[in-house]
This record gives C-alpha cells, sequence and structure tokens, in this order.
C-alpha cells in the first residue's frame, strides 16, 4: 500500500483540490528557504506524487500567474517560478502563524469580550482569548472553570470541529513511518497544507479545551512533531539533483527555527 495513501484521501475527501492553493503551500514550506525559485520540472515531480496531473499544475501556475501572485523564467528549455513582490507580502503573516511554536503549558487567564476579538474562539455571545493584548470595550479576565473545556468544544462550528479532525487523522497516519526523500517531502506537504488551512481560518483551541476523547489532544505539538521528524529526509530531496534538474540552494536557517520558538502566554 502506499504509505501517503491516507493523506491522499484526506486530500481528495474536501473535494476536488485547489492545486494553486497547495502550489502556494510548497512556495512556503519548501522553495522560500531555498532562494525562492523553483524549477518546472521538480515542481512537477513534487506535485505528481501528490496525485495532481502535469495539466492541472500549469492551469494553476496559469492562474497565479494571472493573479500577481507568481511569476515565470525561462532560460533555455528550462522554466523555474517565483513568488512576486505581492505574493511574498501576502505570504508573510501567514508564514508566521503556520510555523508558530507550540505553547508550553496551559493558558493561565483567559478573556471574555462582547466585542469581535480576532483569533478568539466563539461562545456564549461573546469571544474568548488568552489574555496577552488589551482590546477594546467590556470584558472579563480570569481562570476558566472546570466546565468549559466541554463549553467552548460545544460551541465550535462543525466545519472548525471538522478541520481539526482532518489534521489530526493526518498526523496519526504519519506515525511511525520512515519515508523515503520524495514522499517525506510530499507527506510533509500534505500536513503543512493541512495546518495552514487550520490556522489561517480557524483559532488555536489549546490542549487544555480538547476533549479527552480526541488524539493527539495537543494537535499543535504533534504537527510541530511530525513535522520535525519529515524535515531531514524532505530536505534531503531539495539537495539533489533530479534528472536534469540541479539541486536547489542551501536551506537556509529559518527553516530549523520553525515551531521553534515556544509560546507561553
Amino acid at each position: 500500500m502506499d504509505p501517503l495513501q491516507p493523506l491522499l484521501d484526506n486530500l481528495h475527501s474536501d473535494g476536488r483540490p485547489r492545486v494553486w492553493s497547495l502550489v502556494i503551500t510548497i512556495f512556503g514550506d519548501s522553495v522560500q528557504h531555498r532562494g525562492g525559485r523553483i524549477e518546472t520540472a521538480r515542481l512537477n515531480k513534487l506535485i505528481a506524487r501528490l496525485g495532481i496531473e502535469s495539466g492541472a499544475l500549469r492551469t494553476a501556475l496559469s492562474r497565479l500567474s494571472r493573479d500577481g501572485w507568481v511569476e515565470g523564467q525561462r532560460s533555455g528549455r528550462t522554466s523555474s517560478y517565483t513568488l512576486t513582490p505581492a505574493g511574498l507580502e501576502q505570504a508573510g503573516p501567514a508564514t508566521a502563524r503556520i510555523y508558530a511554536a507550540p505553547r508550553i503549558g496551559p493558558v493561565v487567564t483567559w478573556c471574555f469580550s462582547t466585542i469581535a476579538q480576532p483569533d478568539a474562539l466563539r461562545i456564549a455571545g461573546g469571544w474568548l482569548t488568552p489574555h496577552r493584548r488589551a482590546t477594546d470595550g467590556f470584558q472579563i479576565c480570569g481562570a476558566l472553570g472546570s466546565e468549559s473545556a466541554q463549553a467552548v468544544w460545544t460551541n465550535l462550528a462543525p466545519s472548525h470541529v471538522a478541520a481539526l479532525e482532518k489534521t489530526a487523522s493526518d498526523v496519526r497516519s504519519l506515525e511511525d513511518l520512515t519515508l523515503d526523500p520524495l514522499d517525506a517531502l510530499a507527506a510533509r506537504t500534505l500536513l503543512i497544507h493541512r495546518w495552514r488551512r487550520l490556522v489561517l481560518r480557524w483559532p488555536e483551541v489549546p490542549a487544555e479545551l480538547m476533549p479527552d476523547t480526541f488524539s493527539p489532544g495537543d494537535i499543535h505539538a504533534a504537527v510541530a512533531a511530525a513535522y520535525a521528524h519529515l524535515s531531514p529526509a524532505a530536505e534531503s530531496w531539495l539537495d539533489q539533483a533530479i534528472d536534469d534538474t540541479p539541486a536547489m540552494p542551501s536551506a537556509g536557517p529559518g527553516q530549523a527555527k520553525r515551531f521553534a520558538t515556544l509560546q507561553t502566554s
């Protein structure tokens, strides 16, 4: 059996994959820390391992070029792509959220506000956030009671719960896997693509607010651990020349810092 099949099935269970979105994930995860440019032949090999046909990749790159996200360059018979300045500007804040480090320990103080807050959990007609910044309007801050976790989980949108469950499924599928370099990079791409879609759309649910029956309970830490496990083999594929495609530039220091600066608030 294909070791990536559970992750591929999970990807396709969402409907037809948005190839342009997968390409953006690849740029953020595998290209930007290696000079920012990838040859089309290498990109095609990776995207093919994800079950995407070359025609769909061409369509996605055309769309991204038209929308100002990427720009192509041709040198003889070789073509390559890079993010545009506008694409980099949009990707920067997202990258910081995607690769934020897991939290150390539980949130000690929470704030409940009646005014909508960014990245807040919706509950009881208001918004719940870790106490880390001043907010406008009325708010109450303090520790959560013993029944709070169940109340928060019950109030999550069904699509938020589904996104958490699919991310957890991907993490569990990667347990105890030893993969060759291309498979490791493909697996890492699918993992971070799933994680990206979760964290850029929904507020984080800290481990202490997750149900006891949910595994892994600390989903952020589990994603970080899976990412660290996959990265040595994944990065080695980017270090290799592939057929007539040369190795990519050496990885910059940013790659080693992903998920590495721990949050405590």
